[in-house]
C-alpha cells in the first residue's frame, strides 16, 4: 500500500485538500481523528491523561476537555512531552489500523505534525500544503476563531516552513482561489495513481 503523509501549517489548508482526495476515491487517515479514538470515555489513555494533568482536564459528561488540556501543554514543553509520551505510542498504533483498512488505490495520512511526531515512517511519499505564515494566521484567525496567542503557540510547536519544505517530497502553494487547490490535487493524484500501480507491479 502506498502511503502520502499529508502536512501543513495552521490555516494552510489541509482539510480542503483531503477532502478532494476523498472526492476522489482516495481513503484519507487522519492522525487527529485517531487522537481522538485513543481518549474516548473508558479508554487507558485518558484514565493516564486525567491522573497526570488532574480532573480538570475532564468535562462534567467525562470526556477530555481538549481546550483545557491544549492551554496547559501549549505553555509548558515538558507538559506537552509528558503527553506525548502517552498518546503517541498510542495513536501511531490506531493510525496503523486504519491504515491497513484502507481499500483505494494508494492511502493519505494527514498529520498537522507528521514530520515532528515521526508519523512520516508510515509514508513513502510525503505532501505539504503551503501559506504564507501571515496568510495561515489570517486564516486561523478568521475561519477557526483561534485567538492569536494561541496561534503563534501553535505554530511555535510545529516544524518551521522553511524545514517543511525542505523535507516534503511535493508542495502544494494553497494561496489562492479553491479551484488551483483542486487542479494541483488531481496533477498529484494521477502520479500517485502511477506510483500506486508501479509498487503493486
Amino acid at each position: 500500500m502506498l502511503v502520502i503523509g499529508l502536512t501543513g501549517g495552521i490555516g494552510s489548508g489541509k482539510t480542503l485538500a483531503t477532502d478532494h482526495f476523498e472526492r476522489l476515491g482516495i481513503t484519507v487517515v487522519d492522525a487527529d481523528r485517531a487522537s481522538r479514538v485513543i481518549v474516548e470515555p473508558g479508554s487507558p489513555a485518558l484514565d493516564e491523561i486525567a491522573d497526570a494533568f488532574g480532573r480538570d482536564v475532564l468535562q462534567d459528561d467525562g470526556t477530555l476537555d481538549r481546550a483545557a488540556l491544549r492551554r496547559i501543554v501549549f505553555a509548558d514543553p515538558e507538559q506537552r512531552r509528558r503527553l506525548e509520551a502517552i498518546t503517541h505510542p498510542r495513536i501511531a498504533e490506531e493510525i496503523r489500523r486504519q491504515l491497513d483498512a484502507s481499500t483505494s488505490p494508494y492511502t493519505i495520512l494527514v498529520s498537522p505534525l507528521l514530520f515532528e511526531s515521526g508519523q512520516d515512517r508510515f509514508a513513502q511519499r510525503t505532501l505539504l500544503v503551503d501559506a504564507h505564515e501571515s496568510l495561515q494566521r489570517h486564516r486561523a484567525a478568521t475561519r477557526d476563531r483561534v485567538s492569536e496567542k494561541q496561534i503563534e503557540a501553535i505554530m511555535a510547536a510545529q516544524m518551521s516552513r522553511e524545514e517543511r519544505r525542505q523535507r516534503a517530497d511535493d508542495v502544494i502553494l494553497n494561496e489562492g482561489h479553491i479551484e488551483h487547490l483542486h487542479a494541483m490535487v488531481e496533477k498529484l493524484h494521477q502520479r500517485y495513481l502511477e506510483l500506486a500501480r508501479a509498487e503493486s507491479e
